[in-house]
């Protein structure tokens, strides 16, 4: 009730206004403003709201309410298309569709038309209507015109008698690489001769690939590397279980149960063994209490950007580890909350001087080369006669990496 009122309210005082001109004396004259109910085809709008549309609608012949349905389009999605679009084709289906039928009677009349009338018939060797004429290259005139150097007798005389693979071999000492290949410049340089059937519009054939003999497998005996570094056997540094594939969770656990009180290894290599969170948390508790171990690559698996967190949190308890290396595993971005907290984890670590990672953000990769360089220059200052070599990989992109590599070498004193 209370929006019929409003809408009754809102029609009678929709007005428009007219401004109606008033003499007031000879020389100035006033306007006032009127007003006057608004109206559409000629008729107020109050006339329009007692109408019946239906009623309206059954006055229309059928012809009329066709033409009436091309002008209005009802804006309703629950509508069919059927019911929205005004379909005019009254004709019945000939039956179900063809398509081979129907691609024959397309060829059938385009083969059937006849072309249209030439407005002038063709005769070998006249050209009809106007010949197109190219415009006038100026800037290859004038570029033309630049290269066109007097060389003097001299010159001209021997450049005249050089053969073709002389020439190459000139421009590729002139350092003139658009006029060759890459084939032809690299056999410049090297005084390898030419290759044969190249020439200057020769195409340089991609080079058959090196045929390198497989990597033999990885013969390491798991039973006995475990039992090795539960002995504690002093001839054991460095374990190698690469490309070891179906390693079980039990071994892994036996292996970093081992670890623990281990104090002769250096070297551990885990990669592409399949490690996965789990194990990667077992490897952590191992390297909280080892103290010997120096370098430790876990690369190529399955760790999450969480158990890489995990495993740098505990180099910080011995803070004996020199090398960690855990690229390419699950998830080949970190994201910049993993790798700012990576940055201080590094930050706060003084012994490690090489770290393999991918990392994105600048500010990251760049924080952490200058505090692996700083450790690497401590490490200089306590052992004058030592050599470092710092090697960070850090990505330069999701997919991409990039290496750093500084040779340290201090004097002794």
């Amino acid at each position: 009730m209370v929006m019929e009122e409003y809408y009754h309210e809102w029609r009678t005082t929709k007005t428009t206004l007219r401004r109606v001109p008033i003499k007031t004396s000879s020389s100035t004259k006033k306007t006032t403003m009127t007003t006057a109910p608004a109206k559409l085809y000629g008729k107020d709008l109050d006339e329009y709201e007692e109408l019946d549309v239906e009623q309206l609608l059954s006055q229309l012949s059928p012809e009329e309410i066709s033409i009436l349905a091309k002008e209005v389009d009802p804006d309703d999605n629950l509508l069919p298309p059927s019911q929205r679009c005004s379909y005019e084709c009254e004709k019945k289906p000939t039956g179900p569709l063809n398509r081979k039928k129907l691609i024959e009677h397309i060829n059938k009349q385009a083969l059937e038309t006849p072309d249209k009338p030439e407005f002038k018939p063709y005769v070998a060797g006249t050209i009809r209507g106007k010949k197109w004429i190219p415009p006038e290259n100026v800037n290859q005139k004038e570029a033309d015109e630049q290269i066109a150097i007097d060389l003097g007798d001299e010159y001209e005389q021997a450049l005249s008698q050089a053969t073709q693979d002389e020439i190459i071999d000139l421009a590729a000492i002139l350092g003139f690489h658009s006029m060759m290949n890459q084939d032809q410049y690299h056999a410049s340089l090297l005084n390898k001769g030419q290759p044969l059937g190249l020439g200057w519009d020769g195409i340089t054939k991609a080079s058959q690939p090196k045929v390198f003999p497989p990597e033999p497998p990885n013969d390491t005996n798991i039973e006995l590397s475990i039992q090795m570094v539960k002995e504690d056997n002093y001839d054991l540094k460095h374990l190698n279980w690469n490309n070891i594939k179906n390693i079980s969770d039990e071994k892994f656990e036996q292996l970093f149960e081992a670890l623990k009180d281990n104090t002769n290894l250096e070297t551990l290599s885990l990669t592409n063994t399949g490690m996965t969170d789990r194990t990667a948390i077992k490897l952590a508790e191992a390297l909280e209490k080892n103290c010997t171990l120096k370098v430790v690559n876990v690369e190529t698996n399955f760790i999450s950007p969480d158990g890489i967190v995990r495993l740098m949190k505990s180099l910080l308890n011995q803070r004996s580890l020199e090398e960690f290396r855990a690229t390419n595993q699950r998830s080949q971005v970190l994201g910049n909350k993993i790798e700012m907290e990576i940055t201080k984890l590094v930050e706060s670590n003084p012994t490690l001087l090489r770290l393999g990672l991918h990392l994105e953000y600048n500010d990251a990769r760049h924080r952490i080369a200058s505090h692996l360089q700083r450790n690497i220059d401590r490490n200089c200052r306590l052992n004058p006669d030592a050599k470092a070599r710092f090697t960070v990989m850090i990505g330069c992109g999701p997919m991409g990496a990039m290496e750093l590599q500084h040779k340290l070498s201090i004097p002794a004193l």
